[in-house]
């Protein structure tokens, strides 16, 4: 059963990655198409060593790559499908009760 625990890893990782609203706010940015963080950080508001951060997260998480181009380097999603899943993630109605808390397993919010 390798496999299972493989894909579970996988949607793990794909959790927490979406878990930090800013990390959600770079995958849908480069949904649209590579960009250098510099341009990433302008686009998002933030500074590019709160960036580097986020960005780190999301190559250890495996969900976005580094593409060298010449000094510099260019961040893109890992995987075209990535692409349509975060698509279908922002096309889902999901009803949320306003009055209830999302608690993780250590009972934190």
């Amino acid at each position: 059963m390798p496999q299972v625990t493989t894909e579970i890893d996988a949607l793990a990782r794909f959790g927490r990655a979406l878990a930090d609203p800013i990390r959600c706010r770079v995958l849908l940015v480069l949904c649209d198409g590579p960009a250098h963080p510099a341009e990433l950080a302008e686009e998002l508001g933030i500074a590019r060593t709160r960036l580097s951060n986020h960005l780190a997260c999301l190559r250890d998480c495996g969900l976005v790559v580094t593409v060298p181009i010449g000094r510099r380097v260019r961040y893109e999603l890992a995987d075209a499908r990535l692409a349509h899943a975060l698509g279908a993630l922002r096309s889902a109605v999901i009803a949320v009760e306003t009055d209830r808390v999302c608690v993780d397993a250590e009972g934190r919010h």
